[in-house]
């Protein structure tokens, strides 16, 4: 696959979409919008607001964090889910009901969101909870790769179901460092034959039902000194060459800390993309933002359609409004006897 051609992916400021965002949105760099609890009041305000960036770029990615948990941006009329490590508890002694209820949770968090018009969320979680990383921790499925994959691949079909296109983050494994990538450079010292023997397996076997990869901003001398965001032997060599992936690559966001070895802002934004990010996340940070918005400016046109791999799309199976509510109904029950009974804890 040739170089990425980028586009940028960027926050607002509040709840309101403003005259100034609007004129930023119509960059034809601009690619995708995501959302974040600050611009999220209630299910009403967040159709609104969509509504009206919808006005500006009908085309544009409108995405948001909507793993469940502790990473939940919409939460006043929606359906507060469950972490995924409640499901990879209850894969412990159920695993008929926990793969039922991991398709049953990707479906519903899909649809509430399809139907205030977001695109995607970036989800699964695909990392394992060693029970190094507490930035990962219960956002995982589960520590053991062979429970962790059956869940990640149901809660896939189930957003593939809703019309949702899936996300896998943090390629290839953030689960074995202490250190968040949000506010430090973690390093992973393992081996490759052992990250490849784990973390790695769980992506590669997810990898034929994905629609994008995010890739972790943590360094793997085993392979290479950069961050696996920013190196083209990981994205390159082993997620598009050994792996054979074809889907969409999305930076983490260019602001976090465990971008900063890369440089300032304009090393980032080269470095990203000549390692293969088609999407470039830029976020809590206007100035930089914009910086690398003219990083861009001279970049030739993207590949038509790539963008669109991730917009919003027919369900599956089509089924009339008595029944959709009926389902709705259901797995928010179930979701409700899985916090009751302790299995979220």
């Amino acid at each position: 696959m040739s170089q990425a051609i980028p586009a940028l992916m960027l926050d607002l400021e509040g709840p309101e979409l403003q005259a100034n965002e609007k004129l930023l949105l119509q960059e034809p760099r601009v690619g995708g919008l995501i959302l974040f609890a600050r611009n999220c009041v209630d299910r009403k305000q967040v159709c609104a607001l969509v509504d009206s960036v919808r006005a500006v770029r009908p085309e544009l990615l409108i995405a948001v964090d909507q793993e469940g948990g502790r990473v939940q941006r919409l939460r006043d009329g929606f359906t507060r889910l469950p972490p995924a490590g409640a499901l990879g508890q209850l894969m412990r002694h159920d695993t008929a009901r926990a793969l039922a209820l991991a398709r049953d949770t990707g479906w519903l968090m899909a649809t509430e969101l399809l139907e205030c018009g977001i695109d995607f969320s970036f989800a699964p979680v695909l990392d394992l909870n060693n029970g190094i990383s507490e930035v990962i921790g219960d956002r995982a499925f589960s520590d053991d790769p062979e429970q962790l994959l059956p869940l990640a691949l149901a809660y896939i079909d189930g957003m593939h179901e809703a019309g949702m296109a899936a996300v896998g983050k943090h390629f290839p494994g953030h689960g074995s460092v202490a250190a968040d990538s949000h506010v430090a450079v973690p390093v992973d010292e393992r081996s490759l034959d052992e990250i490849r023997a784990l973390d790695l397996a769980v992506f590669r076997d997810c990898l034929p039902i994905l629609d994008a990869i995010m890739p972790a901003h943590v360094i793997y001398p085993a392979l290479d000194t950069m961050p696996a965001g920013f190196s083209h032997r990981w994205l390159g060599e082993m997620l598009r060459g050994e792996l054979g992936f074809r889907g969409l690559i999305f930076s983490d966001d260019l602001c976090m800390a465990g971008a900063a070895q890369v440089g300032d802002m304009p090393e980032r934004v080269s470095a990203a993309v000549s390692a293969g990010c088609e999407v470039l996340l830029v976020c809590n940070d206007r100035a930089a933002a914009l910086e690398a918005l003219e990083c861009l400016r001279d970049a030739p046109p993207r590949e038509p359609g790539r963008l669109a791999l991730m917009q919003r799309r027919p369900a599956e199976y089509q089924v009339d409004s008595s029944t959709l509510q009926a389902r709705k109904l259901a797995v928010r029950k179930a979701l409700s006897d899985l916090s009751q009974s302790g299995e979220q804890e």
